[in-house]
């Protein structure tokens, strides 16, 4: 039996998981590496629910408006039964002033993929779900670390959404990465699963007005400057339907979104997103 002081306790913890754990989240930072940190929208009928919670991941850009896109996937959350995890990779967590580190997986010896990997199963154990495969959504920035996180763990995902990213990683296996996947088992000590990849819902979005290239063309001398890093196409749009073709090329099925009259703005691009990961959510429960 509890004791009586186990008891007396017991309705402050139900308390304070009501206020800081579920609906909208206060902000953790990762246990396994405390410089990232995330929150989360969590429905607050999670232990009613009718459906096993799912986990929808988002993933910030470079302006890092984590907290925005959490509250803006909050409805969606509590409508589909899904707990919403938005991670923040600060900008500079290595003291040199990168902004763009997370988008590459890679910086220094951070591995941003697992880290994530890390905050998805943390997540999990917090709510007692094993998220072996979540749902990833993220747009500008975010599109990038999406894009490439997809090519490495597709056996992770049961849907990813890739908005509006810049530079774009092909499934082209005659080019490097960052532009293609040729030597990424030397790089990642993965190889790529095309198999795997098939069987995720892969969605892709960009606003038809997204037309700016002040940011994304890569200059000799750059730190991400390679062969082939534009030739993809000169915007947005025209990288986002290469990354379509390549992946199309190697039988992946692709929905792709281009959104009238909207420029670089994903909070505007997110009501096709969710309809899109509804979709996805309801076959994988009827399956």
């Amino acid at each position: 039996m509890q004791s009586d002081a186990a008891l007396a306790i017991q309705p402050d913890a139900d308390r304070a998981r009501a206020i800081y754990d579920l609906g909208h989240s206060t902000v953790f930072a990762a246990r396994t590496d405390p410089r990232f940190s995330y929150c989360m929208y969590v429905p607050p009928h999670i232990d009613a629910a009718k459906h096993p919670m799912e986990l929808v991941v988002i993933m910030h850009g470079t302006g890092r408006a984590f907290v925005e896109y959490r509250d803006a996937f909050a409805e969606f959350a509590r409508w589909n039964d899904c707990i919403v995890l938005c991670p923040l990779f600060p900008v500079s967590p290595l003291g040199d002033g990168n902004r763009d580190g997370f988008k590459q997986l890679r910086e220094g010896d951070i591995r941003y993929d697992q880290v994530l990997l890390d905050m998805v199963a943390e997540v999990g154990e917090k709510f007692g779900r094993d998220f072996k495969q979540f749902a990833l959504f993220g747009y500008s920035g975010g599109g990038q670390f999406v894009n490439r996180f997809a090519l490495l763990h597709p056996e992770s995902l049961w849907a990813v959404s890739i908005g509006a990213p810049g530079s774009v990683t092909l499934l082209d296996p005659d080019q490097d990465w960052w532009v293609g996947v040729r030597d990424v088992e030397a790089r990642y000590g993965k190889r790529i699963d095309v198999d795997a990849l098939r069987k995720v819902a892969v969605h892709m979005i960009v606003g038809k007005a997204d037309l700016e290239t002040w940011e994304i063309t890569h200059r000799e001398g750059g730190k991400f400057f390679m062969p082939g890093a534009n030739s993809a196409g000169k915007n947005r749009p025209e990288r986002l339907e290469s990354l379509r073709r390549s992946f199309e090329a190697a039988g992946v099925d692709v929905t792709l979104d281009m959104v009238d009259n909207v420029p670089h703005d994903g909070l505007k691009c997110v009501g096709q997103v969710q309809d899109f990961l509804a979709a996805a959510l309801a076959r994988l429960r009827n399956a």
